[in-house]
């Protein structure tokens, strides 16, 4: 039983999905998973685990930002053996092959985080997805005809920043959309051995300004979900391969 989470072993499925939003969790649990039970209030931040075609899978809420990510990822890892791990959450869109509602799927995830500064003592590390989830993900959108991108997002420690234009310049570098949590999930799950992916909906779009709301956020995005979910169950667990 971890201290975050607090769920008892095999309560949580290898298949772990990671919205910020904890109500977002208990949003795709409602609507999405089959016999879905809460195994976490912990904080307010929930945690269910049900079945999704015949496969068991959880949903975990992480918060905002990747320091509060990295308490749920490693004790999920550490204390719960999870194997998959999966951000599904909203992103901000930095291109105009972006719309609205657009999916993301990021193969890749920059970062002004310190968190990686301080593991790798000054060294760039390439935060990236698992290929065989990543290559899933675009299956499953294909398939759905779902409007989609696959792209480098950067993974941004402060959601109002104080220097705005710096993101500019990783935009010239191709970076298509920004977020908070991926960088730190995929390095994580590369020290550990597992498998990670952020699948994200373009919620706001910086450069024309248009935005959903809160509402839309927590409850909407379902395209997303069953990219993510669909990417997950057909792609075989690392200690199954």
């Amino acid at each position: 039983m971890s201290t975050h989470i607090a769920a008892e072993p095999g309560q949580i499925a290898p298949r772990v999905f990671l919205p910020g939003d904890p109500l977002r969790a208990r949003w795709i649990a409602e609507n999405f998973l089959d016999d879905a039970v809460c195994y976490t209030e912990v904080r307010g931040m929930l945690g269910f685990t049900g079945t999704y075609r015949g496969e068991q899978v959880s949903v975990q809420g992480t918060g905002m930002g990747q320091p509060s990510a990295s308490i749920y990822v490693n004790e999920l890892i550490s204390e719960y053996d999870v194997q998959q791990l999966l951000r599904v959450g909203s992103c901000g869109a930095l291109t105009e092959r972006l719309k609205v509602r657009d999916v993301v799927i990021a193969q890749a995830a920059a970062t002004d985080s310190s968190m990686n500064t301080l593991r790798f003592g000054g060294y760039h590390y390439p935060a990236t997805a698992d290929f065989g989830l990543l290559r899933a993900a675009v299956e499953a959108a294909e398939a759905g005809d779902v409007p989609h991108l696959v792209g480098t997002v950067f993974s941004s420690d402060s959601f109002y920043h104080s220097r705005p234009e710096l993101t500019q310049k990783v935009v010239e570098y191709g970076v298509v959309a920004v977020e908070m949590e991926a960088a730190e999930i995929y390095t994580l799950a590369a020290q550990h051995g597992r498998q990670a992916l952020a699948v994200c909906t373009v919620s706001d779009h910086i450069v024309t300004g248009e935005e959903t709301s809160a509402q839309e956020r927590e409850q909407t995005f379902g395209e997303m979900i069953t990219v993510a979910l669909d990417a997950a169950i057909a792609t075989p667990l690392p200690s199954a391969s």
